[in-house]
């Protein structure tokens, strides 16, 4: 199950920089002009998760792997993207691949790096963005609707996914997210089937140069100020110093290098887990000799779904899920201790997987 975050933003305002340091890879072109990036760089990266190595260190596991997540670094849009401007109905339709958007906010002046806009203004420039994702969408809703209303007659639900487009079409009209719709949960399963880039979800991040304080800055209030209405998540970095971090060779390098500027985790960490947070997803781990693995769910999924990931064998011939809560397999030093002390369950097919559960799945071959 690969999810997928895609990182947008108006040219130069530090996506390409935030991408390679995500990334610890240098696929991204960071340059001084708009369109650099024509094609979107694709790239996987681990997601961190200090319960892992624990579990695996308890099972002396040769093998550690992490979850992961999908970062496409897609280009620069610019005002009239939704119309085509910057080849913008390519980039358009590269955001509408994605899982979450990681909006890139410029909150930093530079003489050397030149604004699209010729001046820097984080809410206007958020607004460029924000609209142009939100004309798109229009565009899209409207193009569905006509066609849905030349084949009514085709299916049985098309009538209700016409008046459901109707409602999304006046809201979009007034320049507003869709999130301030209230649909109930079979409405929402048809929406989706809309691919409309306005319900995914989104976090903002602010980006500072690296003699900015992450914590105290005028631009990124603003920005906060201007959400607070907003679920939407904000998190301001320096990709700069993000980029010097990514490029330590050791983690003991990368700790020190965090102490000094008094960080406990960088701004990289806190994108990621984010991310995987505004995806609404778990992590569960198997763990032995071979290996301890982390394996990544959407959250309230069933057991016989979950092992799936695994194998599809493994839905298919499910018999049941023996399971240990991570706090316990901690407490009784792993799998033989938790057992002995009655905290492994086992747990059928309407069992609901819990984040951070150690599970062994029992199946027929």
């Amino acid at each position: 199950m690969g999810f997928s975050c895609g990182i947008v933003g108006l040219p130069n305002v530090g996506k390409s920089t935030l991408f390679n340091a995500l990334t610890n890879s240098q696929n991204a072109k960071a340059s001084n002009y708009a369109f650099c990036t024509i094609e979107p760089n694709k790239a996987i990266v681990e997601v961190p998760d200090n319960r892992l190595e624990k579990i695996g260190k308890i099972e002396n596991s040769k093998s550690i792997i992490p979850t992961q997540l999908n970062f496409i670094d897609i280009a620069g849009l610019v005002k009239g993207a939704s119309k085509g401007e910057g080849l913008g109905n390519k980039f358009l339709s590269h955001i509408k691949e994605v899982d979450l958007i990681l909006h890139v906010i410029r909150c930093f002046e530079d003489a050397d790096i030149e604004h699209i806009e010729n001046s820097l203004d984080p809410l206007r420039d958020m607004g460029i963005i924000e609209d142009e994702l939100i004309l798109s969408d229009l565009v899209s809703a409207e193009q569905q609707l006509k066609k849905l209303k030349k084949e009514i007659d085709k299916e049985e639900g098309n009538k209700e996914k016409i008046q459901i487009l109707g409602q999304i079409i006046k809201n979009l009209e007034s320049e507003q997210s869709l999130k301030n719709l209230d649909f109930n949960k079979d409405e929402k399963e048809i929406i989706k089937k809309f691919n409309l880039i306005s319900t995914k979800p989104k976090i903002f991040i602010c980006n500072l140069n690296e003699k900015e304080d992450l914590l105290n800055n005028k631009y990124v209030d603003l920005i906060k100020k201007n959400l607070k209405n907003d679920k939407n998540k904000v998190i301001s970095i320096s990709a700069e110093i993000e980029s010097q971090i990514a490029q330590l060779d050791s983690e003991t390098e990368k700790k020190e290098f965090l102490n000094s500027l008094g960080w406990s985790n960088s701004g990289l960490d806190r994108i990621i887990k984010s991310s995987y947070e505004k995806l609404n997803l778990i992590t569960y781990f198997t763990a032995g000799e071979k290996e301890t693995k982390a394996w990544t769910v959407l959250k309230d999924s069933k057991a016989p779904d979950a092992s799936s990931v695994i194998h599809t064998d493994f839905k298919k011939g499910f018999i049941c899920a023996e399971t240990t809560s991570y706090d316990d397999y901690i407490k009784f030093g792993g799998s033989k201790g938790a057992k002995e002390n009655g905290k492994t369950r086992q747990e059928g097919k309407e069992y609901l997987i819990k984040d951070g559960d150690v599970v062994h799945f029992l199946f027929n071959v």
